[in-house]
C-alpha cells in the first residue's frame, strides 16, 4: 500500500532552510499542477515506483493492492508531505485543493517506457486516460 511521510527541514539558518525531498535513482521527474476537483492516475505500474512530494494545496490519495482489490487505503495529503507508490499497487488522486506537486519515478517515461509500465485502473471515479487502457 502507499505510505505518506511529513517532510521538515533538514537544515535551517538566516538564509532559509533545505528540505530534502528524496535520495536514491530516479530516472523522471516532473512538476505537476491540479486544479481543485480534478483526478489524477487511476491506474497502476508493473515495475516503476513512484513518489509525489506535495508542495501546495491538498489531495486524497486512494490506492488498493492488486493481489486483494478489496484492500483499499484513503490518505490525506498535505504539503510537505511525500506519498510512496510500489510497483502493482493501483492509485489515483483528487484534488481538494489548487496543487503543485513533483512526481519522481524510476524508470524514463519518453519513448513509450511509461505507457508500456502502466495500465489503466480505476480506484475511483474520475478521469482515465484512454492512451493507458489495455
Amino acid at each position: 500500500m502507499e505510505k505518506v511521510t511529513h517532510l521538515g527541514p533538514a537544515f535551517v539558518d538566516e538564509r532559509g532552510q533545505i528540505t530534502n525531498i528524496f535520495e536514491g535513482d530516479m530516472q523522471h521527474i516532473a512538476f505537476i499542477t491540479s486544479k481543485a476537483g480534478s483526478v489524477r492516475a487511476n491506474h497502476y505500474h508493473k515495475k516503476i515506483h513512484q513518489y509525489i512530494y506535495l508542495v501546495s494545496g491538498e489531495f486524497e490519495s486512494h490506492c488498493c493492492d492488486l493481489n486483494n482489490p478489496e484492500k483499499k487505503q484513503m490518505l490525506i495529503v498535505k504539503p510537505g508531505d511525500i506519498v510512496d507508490t510500489p510497483a502493482m499497487i493501483a492509485h489515483a488522486q483528487r484534488f481538494t485543493k489548487d496543487s503543485v506537486f513533483i512526481a519522481l519515478s524510476t524508470a524514463k517515461r519518453h519513448e513509450g517506457k511509461y505507457e508500456e509500465d502502466t495500465t489503466a485502473y480505476k480506484v475511483i471515479e474520475g478521469y482515465i486516460n484512454p492512451e493507458l487502457v489495455k
